[in-house]
């Protein structure tokens, strides 16, 4: 449990250090050897104990082994010479992960980088409860990514239902991610500020095949958005003509008339139009 150490301004130890030392002049002046060494020794005790607490930096206090609190208030301080003193800096920090291969919800090998915006906001947790805090975050970040790539598909072009899917999904992803990686970095007092998926990719030995498909899938799309509007552009153009009465058109004439059009506004490149000068017939 975290508990706030009230530390002593370290400027008034400098006066009792000036002291001490004015003594020991004295000392050694009127001859009194011992005394004088005996306060040198006093001098640099006292010393020890002096310390420096910058900005959003805290000194976690060890006596032999027992926890005795925080020092979090910045600031020239004086601590018992006998304390244990490890600074923890409690700024904000960045952890731009290397993209990692997982396995997406379909097993498919992805790769995948986040960003992590964290600080320690439990200093008794991040010094005693874990071995190493930083190295502690980059693991269990890791952990973190593989257990978020297996709940979502890549995308949804063999999974049709998925709603969410990892490049799709945005802030519900992050979200998912930022709530993982919160559960798991909480036994070391961090405070997870901010989590994001910054790197998202096929591994490279499937990504030419997904490339490939995700074109096929693209061009099927497009042409049924083509055939569609196409259909509907026939229907009325059918219906223009008997409603105006502009031409008879019995059913063979009526297919083949549909056919050139389908052809005209389907193709892949625009089409030569032929005049006929002679009868329809």
């Amino acid at each position: 449990m975290e508990k706030n150490y009230h530390a002593v301004s370290g400027y008034v130890f400098v006066f009792v250090e000036f002291f001490v030392f004015a003594l020991i002049i004295l000392g050694f002046m009127r001859g009194m050897a011992i005394p004088a060494a005996v306060l040198i020794v006093v001098f640099i005790f006292l010393a020890v104990g002096f310390t420096i607490v910058n900005p959003n930096e805290s000194a976690v206090l060890v006596l032999f082994g027992d926890y005795r609190g925080t020092v979090k208030k910045n600031g020239f301080c004086w601590v018992n010479p006998f304390f244990t003193k490890r600074k923890i800096s409690l700024r904000a920090r960045n952890l731009d992960s290397e993209p990692i291969k997982v396995n997406d919800q379909i097993g498919n090998p992805v790769m995948i980088g986040v960003v992590l915006v964290w600080r320690v906001n439990n200093t008794f947790k991040a010094a005693f409860d874990v071995n190493d805090f930083e190295h502690f975050v980059t693991i269990q970040t890791e952990a973190a990514i593989r257990k978020l790539a297996g709940l979502y598909p890549y995308d949804n072009f063999e999974d049709h239902e998925a709603e969410i899917t990892l490049r799709s999904g945005g802030e519900e992803v992050n979200e998912e991610l930022e709530k993982e990686v919160t559960e798991r970095l909480a036994i070391a007092g961090i405070e997870v500020m901010e989590a994001r998926i910054n790197y998202l990719a096929y591994a490279q030995e499937i990504a030419q095949a997904m490339l490939k498909r995700q074109q096929a899938t693209a061009i099927v799309a497009a042409r049924f958005k083509i055939v569609e509007g196409a259909v509907g552009m026939v229907e009325m153009a059918l219906e223009e003509l008997g409603q105006k009465g502009i031409v008879e058109l019995d059913e063979e004439k009526k297919a083949t008339m549909v056919s050139n059009l389908m052809v005209v506004l389907c193709g892949d490149k625009e089409a030569t139009p032929v005049v006929n000068t002679g009868s329809i017939y």
